[in-house]
């Protein structure tokens, strides 16, 4: 059982501090979908994050949901405000929101200390996003991954491209966006994805054993060889917004969008 005292509660997840090592436990039903309630808790995070880096060496994001990480962004929120507003108004609230949301992963991307998802379950499109712009990924063996959003016309928003090009091969960057296909731990960890593969409901406790060890070693000499190995893709993630918002005006989209809203699928994210 997870005793560390919590540092901030928010409406869809929590915060703690323990050991030099800062915790972010997702928790909003059912599988940790992101909307504007969930950018706001990440925002207070992130600003969290920044403050208190001086004290810590690493920091874990898992999931409280038995449904997986993450299943990605609210689509059913995007759905709803795009319909209440004009098309010009609806664009500018997409424009927003992702430029926000890079604001939150570029900070836990660039962050001197080591940063860990532990993932288990659905951990797809955003979900994989925010898994993506973490140092490390630890997944339990019911992990699976996945963009699926070419079934909606559109591509992940919150900077899934730049950051998987930057982590593993081009061959494996056109399957997963051209497909929509999901796939496993097993793949995962081949391709480099997904630093260490573990029994269910293991991730957590893997991560941190992980930072643990990290802990251990100069963080200024872990900062620098960060810095190094992982510089982060601005040119592209300001182009990956572009073109999400230009996508997203297609009427192609919308209809997507309400098919996925009205789908009576317990898991409508699912290829």
């Amino acid at each position: 059982m997870n005793t560390t005292p919590v540092t901030k509660r928010g409406q869809t997840m929590s915060y703690s501090v323990h050991e030099g090592v800062l915790e972010l436990a997702l928790n909003r039903a059912p599988c940790n979908e992101i909307g504007s309630l969930s950018l706001e808790d990440l925002e207070s995070f992130s600003a969290a994050l920044q403050e208190l880096e001086p004290q810590l060496h690493a920091v874990i994001i898992h999931s409280e949901r038995k449904a997986g990480f993450c299943a990605g962004a609210d689509l059913r929120e995007l759905y709803d405000r795009s319909q209440a507003m004009e098309k010009k108004a609806a664009i500018r609230g997409v424009r927003d929101f992702l430029e926000r949301i890079h604001r939150v992963l570029n900070t836990i991307d660039a962050s001197a200390l080591t940063t860990i998802a532990a993932v288990q379950g659905v951990t797809f499109g955003g979900g994989l996003e925010l898994a993506l712009a973490c140092d490390l990924i630890i997944a339990d063996k019911t992990a699976r991954f996945a963009f699926p959003e070419l079934r909606l016309g559109l591509i992940p928003g919150f900077g899934g491209i730049p950051r998987l090009k930057r982590d593993v091969g081009n061959a494996v960057v056109r399957d997963l966006l051209l497909t929509g296909r999901s796939f496993n731990v097993t793949k995962a960890q081949q391709i480099g994805l997904a630093s260490q593969v573990v029994g269910e409901g293991e991730a957590l406790r893997a991560a941190r054993a992980t930072a643990a060890q990290v802990g251990k070693f100069d963080r200024q000499t872990s900062a620098a060889a960060k810095q190094f190995i992982k510089p982060i893709p601005n040119d592209e993630l300001k182009k990956e917004i572009d073109i999400f918002c230009e996508l997203f005006e297609r009427p192609a989209v919308q209809a997507g969008l309400k098919k996925f809203v009205e789908s009576t699928n317990a898991q409508p994210y699912l290829p």
